[in-house]
């Protein structure tokens, strides 16, 4: 093999493994309506990584936070369900935040 079309073939697996990494620790989010008032939330990691304390903030339409907490060790957490229009969002780091519309949660 040519030293051109190794050094070629050695960058793609490179690249290729490096993509990998990258998709291996994809946030999870999702909250559901407990019908009785409150909110739960459960996050986590595609990797199986614990997303154990991290942060969640719930914001109002104007971008106010109205609370804060973070997720249990079983990666979950319940709080009263804000009024009016809000935002949950999950935030595990630069590149590995999601946040949920109130009209997305049933």
């Amino acid at each position: 093999m040519n030293r051109k079309l190794w050094t070629g073939v050695i960058t793609a697996v490179f690249v290729a493994a490096l993509a990998g990494a990258a998709l291996a620790h994809t946030p999870l989010f999702s909250c559901w309506d407990n019908g009785d008032g409150t909110l739960s939330c459960e996050g986590g990691f595609s990797d199986g990584s614990s997303a154990a304390n991290i942060p969640i903030r719930v914001t109002d339409e104007k971008n106010e936070v109205v609370f804060e907490g973070k997720l249990d060790e079983s990666g979950e957490l319940t709080f009263d369900k804000p009024q009016g229009v809000f935002s949950v969002t999950f935030d595990g780091g630069p590149g590995h935040t999601l946040t949920v519309k109130s009209g997305d949660i049933k």
